[in-house]
């Protein structure tokens, strides 16, 4: 019996620990991506391009739910001069995110830049019909969408918003240039760097916190109504379980989790 429980926990152990190394692995990846503009350049030739316009996500329904289909360089390249623009356009994708297998994902808004969003407005229709898709709003389609995609069009859209609000150095007025996997945006004239920055909005949020594992996991595994407590506080709130960001928080402290376990 005791060598049976070992045996059950050290295979707990190797299961957990499988997606801790892959987490790890990427990070570097992307890490790597984000740092070396000419390892970027190359991820992009096996890359998988997600499409926006105007922020709103290339969508295909599919039973009752909707897909965010990918595409290869070349078919981003294909469209491109279908519609008469150069393939310089895909400089001004945004690296989102890798697979296991180190597939890099980039994000590429066609109504954003203004060189470009007046053509692209004009051939809007003609694109989704040759794309077999619709340009739809994210906060319309979020919860008919999957915990993945939904989470990566939510970093996706986040980016190209930021890219699209900071084209300009604050202090020199002069444009600023992203590099290749738009992690940082430089001003030529003084060399400032500007990164995206997930902060408080004082004007949208009534209040924020931090919160330990144990808090989180404990709600998690709170049922019914939230009470008044002995010291007259509430408990912190959880979204309900069908909102994206209830399982993103589920799937953090599962991942906590099995990091702390022992070896």
């Amino acid at each position: 019996m005791f060598l049976y429980c070992g045996i059950a926990c050290r295979r707990k152990f190797f299961w957990c620990y499988r997606p801790l190394s892959t987490y790890v692995t990427k990070t570097r990846y992307l890490f790597e991506l984000k740092e070396d503009d000419d390892a970027c350049k190359k991820a992009q030739q096996t890359g998988a391009f997600y499409l926006f316009h105007g922020l709103a996500p290339l969508l295909q329904t599919s039973a009752h739910q909707y897909l965010a289909p990918r595409h290869s360089l070349l078919e981003l390249e294909r469209l491109l001069g279908k519609f008469g623009q150069d393939a310089q356009r895909i400089e001004d994708s945004v690296l989102i995110g890798c697979s296991e297998q180190q597939e890099a994902w980039f994000a590429l808004d066609l109504g954003l830049d203004s060189s470009f969003s007046i053509s692209a407005s004009s051939h809007k229709p003609e694109m989704e019909t040759e794309l077999k898709g619709s340009f739809i709003e994210l906060r319309k389609a979020l919860f008919q969408l999957n915990a993945r995609d939904a989470s990566m069009l939510s970093t996706a859209q986040a980016l190209l918003r930021w890219h699209d609000a900071h084209q300009f150095c604050s202090r020199s007025g002069q444009p600023t240039k992203k590099n290749v996997a738009g992690s940082k945006r430089v001003c030529p004239s003084n060399n400032i760097i500007y990164y995206p920055q997930i902060q408080v909005n004082l004007r949208e949020l009534e209040t924020a916190a931090w919160f330990s594992h144990d808090e989180v996991a404990t709600a998690l595994k709170r049922k019914g109504s939230y009470t008044q407590q002995q010291n007259g506080t509430f408990p912190f709130w959880l979204p309900p379980k069908l909102a994206i960001s209830h399982q993103l928080i589920k799937e953090w402290v599962e991942k906590q989790t099995c990091s702390s376990l022992p070896a």
